[in-house]
């Protein structure tokens, strides 16, 4: 039988994870456009509304219901802005293991707001949904999304060669792919007891190459 994520909010002490609303749409819409995302991610560029809209009433809703995933939108607990984005795909409900992406939007990068929302989580998977291992992919040049996983306790478990497209756009506005590794990270149940409280200094983006 297979298991499904719960409809939760998850609060810390400056944001609130939620499930993504239709009144995301135009900030959701402005943070996928952003140069890093479409360097270090698969969402479409340029992203549109409508776009914003199928992922929020469509891809989201069928990910969680069946299983295999949970989006979450991140916002600060105080104004209520879309700072950004938690994402999880891939989730064996057998071996209790997902993987977990996070985008944060470009105004609100250097506030540790990606480790914070990645740390809460981990820490609500492992405890209410009692998941075994959260992995993370990373590319190999994206540094600030390392520093992340790092922060909250992460362990690097080695590279997969050639394994990651990221893109790079040019003078004339195109983008064009490029292939690099990935740094495969987990976290397990007792990786926390050394990451509790900490957040990170910079904010970074994994791949949400699954999201479409």
């Amino acid at each position: 039988m297979t298991s499904t994520f719960p409809n939760i909010s998850i609060s810390t002490e400056r944001l609130v994870l939620r499930p993504l609303d239709e009144d995301d749409v135009p900030a959701l819409t402005e943070m996928m456009n952003d140069e890093q995302v479409g360097a270090w991610t698969d969402v479409p560029q340029p992203f549109t509304g409508a776009a914003a809209r199928d992922w929020i009433t469509g891809y989201a809703p069928a990910e969680r219901v069946s299983g295999r995933g949970l989006d979450l939108a991140v916002t600060e607990f105080l104004t209520q802005r879309l700072v950004g984005i938690v994402q999880l795909t891939k989730t064996d409900w057998h071996i209790r293991s997902t993987e977990l992406s996070y985008i944060i939007a470009p105004w609100a990068r250097g506030e540790g707001y990606a480790s914070e929302a990645a740390l809460a989580t981990a820490q609500w998977l492992f405890g209410d949904q009692k998941l075994e291992r959260i992995e993370l992919r990373t590319a190999a040049d994206n540094t600030a999304s390392q520093q992340v996983a790092q922060k909250i306790g992460c362990i690097s478990e080695g590279v997969l060669r050639g394994a990651c497209i990221a893109h790079v756009r040019g003078d004339d506005g195109t983008w064009t792919d490029t292939r690099t590794d990935f740094i495969v990270w987990s976290l397990l149940p007792e990786d926390l007891e050394g990451a509790g409280g900490q957040h990170a200094d910079a904010d970074g983006f994994t791949s949400l190459a699954d999201w479409n």
